[in-house]
């Protein structure tokens, strides 16, 4: 049963901070560990992945009927090799591009980030630096384009700060939003962008976790009923985190997110001074 709960916990934590501007990697490592969880299935990678595929499946639910619409505009701009003024064609290549810098990160580095930033006070620190990221794109940028004001140097530019997510407590969408309203972007323009790029970066990432599932890097016994109960909480979690961050986004400002950011980061400290048990 304990196992059974922690899952869908880590399920719900998944797909809501996978979309919220919080660190979904950085609530998996510092979740259990306040909890004193250390199911080895419960932390083992091949849990990781499927929750991953998990919120993959939300963005395609939510934005199926974007993605019916880009995919044949992309090709057909490759068809006729011009865009035509359309702005569907004009998209699905702007996200090629964004997803090129975050790609090229994750083969180079991936590994390696993982390895040395898997520690809750790290990500207290990278918690701080996130928000102070967010806090500051909310208040310098101009907030006056739509996703259609989107250019080529703005897509690689939100790509290439995507590729910082790979540290845990930085947040994907968090940098990708920050990136977003730097360059002028309205915030629910700068998280649907975020969202819509996050698609073939959530399937890259999880096809190359995948592989080392194939190649037994798992090292774990795989209980079907705590992973199907941890899909299905990340599939519900991300798809209300989704819809609530664009509706938020269109009349709030991300403060709340780097209030939240911050505190978390505190309550990390707390726990490594000792003082979360007293």
């Amino acid at each position: 049963m304990d196992q059974l709960i922690q899952a869908i916990v880590l399920g719900m934590v998944q797909g809501l901070t996978e979309f919220l501007p919080v660190s979904s990697s950085g609530h998996l490592i510092i979740v259990p560990a306040l909890l004193g969880w250390t199911d080895p299935f419960i932390e083992s990678l091949a849990f990781s992945v499927m929750l991953h595929v998990a919120t993959l499946l939300a963005l395609l639910l939510y934005f199926q009927a974007d993605w019916r619409r880009l995919i044949p505009a992309g090709l057909a701009a490759i068809r006729d090799r011009s865009f035509r003024g359309d702005t569907d064609r004009k998209l699905a290549w702007l996200l090629v591009a964004s997803t090129i810098p975050a790609v090229i990160a994750g083969v180079l580095l991936n590994d390696a980030i993982e390895t040395a930033f898997r520690e809750p006070r790290l990500v207290a620190v990278t918690l701080v630096i996130g928000a102070a990221i967010l806090w500051l794109a909310d208040r310098l940028g101009s907030r006056t384009r739509q996703i259609d004001g989107v250019t080529f140097p703005i897509a690689i530019g939100i790509g290439a700060a995507q590729a910082l997510a790979l540290v845990p407590g930085i947040s994907r969408s968090g940098i990708s939003i920050s990136a977003g309203l730097f360059a002028g972007l309205d915030r629910e323009a700068a998280a649907r962008f975020s969202f819509l790029m996050a698609t073939p970066i959530t399937a890259g990432a999880g096809l190359w976790e995948f592989r080392k599932i194939l190649t037994g890097e798992a090292g774990v016994d795989v209980p079907l009923a705590p992973l199907a109960l941890g899909m299905l909480a990340s599939l519900a979690a991300g798809l209300l985190a989704i819809a609530a961050t664009l509706r938020y986004l269109r009349t709030h400002s991300t403060g709340v997110f780097v209030l939240y950011r911050i505190v978390l980061a505190a309550v990390v400290v707390v726990a490594w001074l000792g003082l979360w048990d007293r």
